[in-house]
């Protein structure tokens, strides 16, 4: 057993992953004056799916699209705590769909007057039937396929959202459940859609959470968790990985062997991982989790000796013959993600290649095929001389909310909760709907309130045990 110790009477908390969830977590219990917590993290440093790397050629890079918006107040104090005013760089969101030989606004759907006029007629007429049948009521289909036909029509599918949304999760839309589309998938008001016909322009009102973002001065998204890790008084614990995790003595064991004792675990590793390694899960609870799917993300970075005059932010790219779903003008979100923020001789390019876990990658292959794609479709100049090329594979990169997904949650989480164990964030939740950074600290921020004070988390609902006879 660890040496470590704890004050008697004081209920000790283990927090798996320092991520954005759990240095919150951590964080939050030192603010209500909780002394007795572990915070581990597997990695040499702190901030999980939101860190940041600088390469060899001093180009910076996130592992993936990060932008820094927020639905709760909690996050708006902890970055305000972290960041000085001129630290944090501010942006509106401009964000384009390739379409043809075109760039179209984005949300697609609320912009069909820049696709060509064919395109255009059959969108908008199978837009305005599907309205008409529905009646203006949300569609009631609980796959994703049926959801977008019901709620887009078949021209719109088509063209845009079966061939991207199978791109970005790799997986059928069909396969996928719709209870997650919230937030995520905008609406198109035929009304509004008919009366841009007439102006010829973006509307006024933008969609979304992240119409207007921030993003740090300098250090990528990464430095937000690096300085919230500096804050915790060295107390986390970095190259610690978790081998097992015995719910019964309330054990876990590091790789080394190493025995660490809780009262209470909170578990922002992959919800399928923490199963896995917990070895007194029944074999319904295995089975279950082994049914939760994922995405595995390629970032291909692209840093060019060339500087780039597009003020775009990200452009998505349904097609198949580009191999990334998204590109992200990653020089105009900070100066400083290029050498010697010199943004007169550098600019960069951060693309992301969704595939199922396990797909044998060709590094050299992704690079080649991201760097023609972004020349092809005149993002990057041809003569523009490559200066850097990075990648990161993230085995772990979007949960995917397949049919079962809830069922299986239904099945898995009560189970975990009565063993002490309170999976959160992005992959502990396997919620892609509260897979934010903000949600992650908000949902980190409410387990520390709830285990110390007894207070009800605000976010998390927690999920009902099934019925005996609906387990799988």
């Amino acid at each position: 057993m660890s040496d470590v110790m704890h004050a008697p009477g004081t209920p000790h908390i283990v927090i798996l992953g320092a991520g954005p969830c759990g240095l919150a977590c951590a964080d939050e219990l030192v603010r209500l004056g909780h002394r007795e917590w572990t915070l581990l993290e597997a990695a040499p440093t702190a901030g999980g799916l939101a860190s940041s790397v600088t390469d060899p050629a001093g180009f910076t890079w996130d592992l993936g699209g990060h932008v820094v918006f927020s639905h709760f107040g909690e996050f708006d104090r902890l970055l305000a705590e972290l960041f000085d005013v001129e630290e944090l760089l501010h942006h509106d969101r401009s964000s384009f769909v390739r379409f043809r030989d075109r760039w179209v606004p984005y949300p697609f759907q609320q912009h069909l007057h820049f696709l060509p006029a064919e395109d255009a007629q059959e969108c908008v007429r199978d837009l305005l039937d599907v309205s008409q049948r529905r009646g203006g009521a949300s569609p009631g289909a609980t796959d994703f396929a049926s959801w977008l036909q019901d709620m887009y029509g078949s021209a719109l599918v088509e063209r845009f959202f079966d061939p991207y949304n199978s791109k970005v999760w790799a997986t059928a839309p069909a396969a996928m459940a719709s209870s997650w589309v919230a937030e995520r998938v905008a609406p198109a008001s035929p009304d509004e859609v008919l009366a841009a016909f007439t102006r010829k322009a973006p509307p006024t009102r933008r969609w979304g959470p992240n119409a207007t973002f921030a993003f740090p001065a300098r250090g990528g998204t990464g430095a937000i968790w690096r300085r919230l890790a500096a804050r915790l008084d060295g107390r986390l614990r970095t190259n610690a990985r978790v081998s097992a995790v015995d719910s019964a003595s309330r054990t876990v064991t590091l790789d080394g062997g190493e025995e660490i004792g809780y009262d209470h675990l909170v578990a922002t590793a992959p919800l399928d991982q923490v199963i896995a390694m917990t070895e007194s899960a029944p074999e319904h609870i295995r089975r279950a989790a082994g049914r939760l799917r994922r995405t595995t993300v390629a970032m291909v970075g692209l840093g060019y000796r060339s500087p780039t005059a597009d003020p775009r932010s990200w452009l998505y790219f349904p097609q198949p013959d580009v191999p990334f779903y998204r590109a992200t003008n990653f020089s105009k979100y900070a100066p400083a993600n290029v050498p010697g923020s010199d943004t007169a001789t550098f600019s960069s390019w951060m693309t992301e290649i969704s595939m199922t876990p396990g797909t044998p990658v060709d590094h050299d292959a992704l690079i080649r095929s991201s760097d023609r794609a972004l020349r092809r479709h005149g993002l990057v100049p041809e003569d523009a001389p490559l200066a850097s090329a990075h990648l990161e594979l993230l085995p772990y990169a979007y949960p995917v909310p397949t049919r079962d997904r809830d069922a299986v949650l239904s099945t898995v989480m009560p189970w975990l909760e009565e063993h002490e164990i309170y999976p959160r964030g992005r992959f502990g939740t396997w919620r892609y709907e509260i897979g934010n950074m903000d949600h992650a600290v908000k949902m980190g921020i409410d387990i520390a309130r709830r285990l110390v004070a007894g207070a009800a988390e605000e976010l998390l609902v927690p999920t009902p045990r099934l019925s005996a006879g609906s387990r799988s």
